[in-house]
């Protein structure tokens, strides 16, 4: 069955209904907020704040097709990323505008006894839904910290959130629809199209152990409510543990295939380095390269801006957030002084292996002047980050010591 040639027609859906603004000029007709502007901590770092239907004020990489950042300060409202703040990451020009929830049909096909295609009530009947706190993170996200530079959008560290995600496991739908000896990737696209015939369609492809591991799922709830027009309604892949360039949305088409796929998404783009570090000597080239799979470990200070002032003497409550690709985080340091010495912080609740896993800690300032506050993390592999940034050609999974410079009065 080639699901290529039967792409799933987009359907009309008022998602709006009642705010008074058609769903055709979603993707075309942002509304400009008071608040102007961002501005992130490398050169050229302005961005315009721009508020798109069911969204707040978001710092916009691109209009069309959307790409739009999250403000840092928002990750200081919790553990879960709020929906209308969740970054918006799509590839391809041409997306849907709007999505009958009823109409939508997911097609299941290739080397499958029992080809299907579901309805969300289809899938919402296949049992009792499951649910998973998990990291979705841009795979450039912070590319714009890295040195020397690289193509791609500058981005800050705002292309990543944290949600529950609620929904079915993907092994279920593959199970119903019985999986063929031989299977060894499936693939997994969406409705967001190119524009030119010659662009390669933005299709992407994992193992069939991975898809069949009950923990790669397709949800169709976020914290609670229905996904976000922009963050992939009425179905998204999750695929813990892994970059979102994996977490498809507007879910719409599954193929198993019996050899590794090499679309333009996974034979060209979205490559690093094949080695431990998946780095390089900046400015070289490497020789050979495989896709960017799984997170590093990362951490983050939120609860205290760059260039802040600091009374001399006074505790500072500090707080953050720590992740990696699922191994899970077993501790959290600071330092006020270039990582001679760490302060260990305390880690708060559990929600998952997947989750941002929040710290806190009190640090006192002991001296007047500029303090370089420092944050590693460490998981229950014994993996930690890296003292400073590790150069690949893509600016990929950047995962650095964070670092932020305030002052003590």
């Amino acid at each position: 069955m080639n699901l290529h040639d039967e792409r799933n027609k987009v359907q009309r859906r008022q998602f709006l209904q009642g705010m008074g603004i058609a769903a055709v000029g979603l993707a075309f007709a942002p509304l400009r907020s008071q608040a102007d502007t961002e501005t992130l901590a490398f050169g050229n770092g302005t961005r315009e704040l721009i508020a798109y239907p069911q969204k707040r004020p978001l710092m916009l990489v691109t209009a069309r097709p959307p790409h739009l950042e999250m403000p840092f300060a928002v990750f200081k409202e919790g553990v879960l990323t709020p929906n209308d703040a969740f970054f918006v990451r799509y590839h391809m020009p041409n997306i849907p505008a709007s999505i009958d929830a009823g109409l939508h049909r997911l097609k299941v096909g290739g080397l499958v006894d029992k080809p299907l295609s579901l309805s969300l009530k289809d899938l919402q009947g296949m049992g009792d839904p499951v649910e998973i706190v998990a990291v979705n993170q841009c795979s450039g996200n912070s590319r714009g910290f890295v040195s020397p530079r690289v193509f791609g959008a500058q981005l800050g560290n705002g292309s990543m959130g944290n949600a529950r995600w609620t929904g079915i496991p993907l092994k279920k739908v593959l199970e119903q629809a019985g999986v063929q000896a031989g299977a060894k990737q499936v693939t997994v696209r969406g409705l967001d199209h190119a524009v030119l015939p010659a662009t390669p369609e933005f299709v992407k492809a994992f193992d069939i152990d991975l898809a069949l591991n009950g923990e790669t799922m397709i949800a169709w709830a976020m914290n609670g409510a229905d996904i976000p027009f922009l963050n992939g309604y009425p179905i998204k892949l999750i695929v813990p543990g892994y970059f979102g360039t994996y977490w498809v949305k507007h879910l719409s088409e599954i193929e198993v295939i019996g050899h590794d796929f090499d679309g333009f998404f996974m034979k060209t783009a979205y490559r690093v380095p094949d080695n431990d570090c998946q780095c390089i000597p900046a400015g070289s080239n490497p020789d050979k390269m495989r896709p960017i799979t799984q997170l590093k470990i990362r951490s983050f200070i939120t609860s205290l801006r760059g260039g802040e002032s600091l009374p001399l003497g006074n505790p500072v409550a500090l707080q953050g957030i720590a992740f990696d690709s699922g191994s899970g985080i077993s501790a959290v340091e600071i330092s006020d002084d270039g990582g001679q010495h760490w302060q260990a912080a305390t880690l708060g609740e559990d929600l998952g292996k997947y989750s941002f896993r929040e710290w806190r800690t009190h640090w006192k300032p002991q001296s007047k002047g500029k303090v370089a506050l420092q944050v590693r993390a460490r998981n229950r592999l014994g993996e930690e980050q890296p003292a400073s940034g590790l150069w690949n050609p893509g600016g990929y999974a950047h995962n650095a010591i964070e670092t932020i410079s305030v002052f003590v009065v």
